[in-house]
């Protein structure tokens, strides 16, 4: 019964356009925001941080940049970790060769430099999609793991491709304890998702989706398929290099090309898949089931086999999570296809309607 929009009075466009149309998720998400930033920070473990919360937050905006491009334009990619790599490679050389300068300033170069890198093997998608596409943005993961690895002047010389960094601080804040590294990559998160939620709800996201839905249809009616598909890339790319940033520079600390594998690039595929393709809230339940999931199964498979008195080796317990990971990902794609965000929406939905059937 309290989940109701009952006397909630829309009076002006302005309030009919809101992002959280009911009274109730503006308050729900509000505190959630007060909490991820005013509670967490003080009660969680540097476990908490370094194990979930810190990969959390930085998947959720990686699985968000692929989803702009995958969900709302329906451009298949696998070549994320690329992009998230230019972004991270692209920031360390202006930290490097150019000292002083601000570290917010480095990440959005580096996140300029991956959509660069994002628009250039965009251009495929010009005249292929579907599969096709697929093999194209592969070709950017192969492509950015040479790259790196064999072009020394990206890594300063460095012989294996590995660079670190340190010392990181924003307005002579230093950022080297778990709690500043989280509430910065979750300050960067917020951040994004706003504007990237506006972003969808706006002109050029409607064109996007247009050009998902049917581009030809799309072109009939006045929309550049070429503009359209590029300022997705790009936006797409961007987002991708400033996630990459913060998982090299925050979460890694030091790291070579193979930190930026394939593995990553379809874990990312895997997250907006799982969490609702054309969705942003879909981006982060979409994040926590995998990044989660492993380490809950880590857990309870050992406590498991006690309770049935069976011993269980540290190899058989990895390829059970294994195992059980890929039939949790099978059910749900059979159960809801169209993923968490889905879920979400439907129990609100009802409880919106409760206790009418219809």
């Amino acid at each position: 019964m309290f989940y109701r929009e009952n006397g909630q009075f829309k009076t002006s466009y302005r309030a009919d356009q809101q992002i959280f149309a009911i009274a109730q998720d503006r308050v729900a998400v509000l505190a959630l925001i007060a909490f991820a930033f005013a509670v967490v920070p003080f009660v969680a473990s540097e476990y908490l941080f370094a194990a979930i919360l810190i990969p959390f937050v930085i998947m959720s905006l990686a699985a968000l940049g692929l989803n702009i491009l995958v969900g709302y334009c329906g451009q298949i990619s696998l070549g994320g970790a690329a992009f998230m790599a230019v972004g991270a490679y692209g920031a360390y050389n202006f930290v490097m060769r150019m000292p002083g300068i601000p570290l917010v300033l480095a990440m959005l170069l580096g996140g300029v430099c991956a959509a660069a890198f994002g628009v250039v093997f965009g251009l495929p998608s010009l005249r292929i999609k579907g599969l096709y596409l697929a093999v194209a943005t592969l070709a950017a993961q192969f492509f950015a793991d040479w790259l790196f690895l064999r072009i020394k002047w990206f890594t300063l010389d460095s012989a294996s491709g590995a660079v670190a960094v340190s010392g990181l601080s924003i307005l002579g804040i230093p950022l080297e304890s778990s709690p500043a590294k989280y509430l910065f990559c979750l300050t960067v998160l917020a951040v994004l998702g706003l504007a990237s939620k506006n972003l969808v709800r706006g002109a050029i996201g409607r064109e996007w989706m247009a050009i998902r839905d049917m581009d030809v249809a799309a072109a009939v009616i006045g929309i550049r398929p070429m503009y359209a598909k590029l300022t997705a890339f790009a936006v797409s790319s961007f987002i991708l290099g400033v996630a990459g940033v913060l998982w090299g520079f925050f979460y890694l600390g030091s790291w070579e090309p193979a930190a930026f594998s394939l593995d990553i690039s379809l874990k990312l595929l895997f997250m907006i898949i799982i969490g609702g393709l054309g969705s942003i809230m879909g981006s982060m339940f979409g994040a926590a089931f995998i990044i989660i999931l492993p380490i809950v199964l880590t857990r309870v498979l050992p406590w498991f086999a006690s309770l049935l008195h069976v011993q269980i080796t540290t190899t058989a317990a990895t390829h059970a999570e294994f195992i059980i990971f890929g039939m949790l990902i099978v059910w749900f794609l059979i159960v809801e296809p169209h993923g968490l965000a889905r879920l979400w929406s439907t129990g609100k939905q009802k409880m919106r309607l409760w206790p009418f059937p219809h």
